[in-house]
């Protein structure tokens, strides 16, 4: 069985927003290798447009159709992975999963979700700052850190399914969702992401375990420490860092 989020991808990606905030799935997830075991790093995520259109669903052909232009963009927000910052060593040792991260279209949210349009596509980004202890860190900020975008990933935005094979396969994979079931599917494989060059590791997807859905407030987060400007990359068409890419296993 193809990877997870590959089989998403192939159908045309959707994920839920809503006004109270709603969890990803596929859920992100990274597997960190090659990072120096006692230095801290900060691992966080922003979302940007993939093109500068609003789009419609056509039922009777199955597909997405540009429907004119995309609406102000909504307010960029980064999300913080909540064991940030951290040793090296402790974020290559298992995992890592975004699943604390949540999706809105709630302009006035101020719980700290990621604000998005309904009915626009979306990059999720990846990024992994080096905690640097200089004091002039500042003159190396373009040097601390690496962004990386994984083009399977990619998805719409939207209030209700409109895909009814994204519905399904939703159903069927995720584990929130076994009161929808008939029967108990086959376990989903893991999901072989990619790989960033030179100091950035393989990346890997894959299913989270259940666990309850949480609906706690995010706090505030304040880092002793200032985090570089992020590469200003192509807004509309493939995202790619400027300095590194991405290679399919």
């Amino acid at each position: 069985m193809g990877s997870l989020w590959e089989e998403f991808n192939r159908l045309g990606t959707e994920m839920i927003v809503t006004k109270a905030g709603r969890r990803m799935f596929p859920t992100f997830q990274v597997k960190l290798s090659g990072l120096d075991p006692l230095a801290d790093y900060v691992l966080l995520m922003d979302f940007i447009p993939l093109d500068d259109k609003r789009y419609r669903y056509a039922f009777h052909s199955s597909s997405w159709l540009a429907a004119g232009r995309a609406e102000p963009a909504a307010p960029g927000r980064v999300h913080f992975h909540p064991d940030s910052p951290a040793k090296g060593a402790q974020w290559m040792r298992q995992i890592v999963s975004f699943d604390k991260l949540k999706l809105t279209n709630n302009l006035l949210d101020d719980n700290g979700h990621i604000i998005l349009n309904s009915m626009h596509r979306y990059q999720p980004r990846f990024h992994v700052v080096f905690v640097d202890p200089r004091r002039d860190s500042e003159r190396f900020a373009h040097q601390n850190f690496k962004s990386f975008s994984f083009p399977e990933t990619q998805f719409m935005a939207v209030t209700a399914y409109q895909n009814h094979r994204i519905t399904q396969l939703k159903i069927a994979s995720n584990p929130f969702a076994k009161g929808f079931r008939d029967g108990d599917p086959e376990p989903w494989c893991g999901v072989p992401a990619g790989s960033l060059l030179g100091a950035m590791p393989r990346a890997r997807a894959t299913p989270l375990p259940p666990h309850p859905e949480k609906q706690e407030k995010a706090k505030p987060r304040t880092l002793p420490y200032p985090l570089p400007a992020f590469p200003q990359l192509s807004t509309y068409g493939p995202t790619a860092a400027p300095t590194f890419g991405y290679s399919q296993q």
